[in-house]
């Protein structure tokens, strides 16, 4: 024997018609709210957060663009002596083999 409220149990025809009927009239309300609101406040800010994250994108590429062809090339870094020194013996010592 199963209780209601347990998974599996066999709901009767009268309680599967209430919930119909409720489920249904739920639905039309829902339908005539959002006719009768207009745009939806979560709507709104979702295209708000969504249109200044889009502007703040576009405005750094444009910023990035410009700083390009703008600013002069970066200095390189002065290289160490002691790599100097490093690369001038490499260059010195022949390979094994040669």
């Amino acid at each position: 024997s199963q209780r209601e409220g347990e998974e599996g149990a066999v709901p009767g025809p009268d309680l599967v018609a209430a919930m119909a009927e409720q489920f249904a009239e739920s639905a039309n309300n829902v339908i005539i709210e959002e006719v009768n609101k207009g745009l939806n406040p979560g709507m709104i800010v979702l295209l708000v957060v969504a249109t200044t994250l889009l502007l703040f994108f576009v405005g750094n590429y444009a910023l990035y663009l410009y700083a390009q062809k703008t600013l002069p090339p970066k200095k390189k870094k002065p290289v160490s002596k002691k790599k100097l020194k490093r690369e001038k013996l490499k260059q010195g010592v022949s390979a094994p083999g040669e």
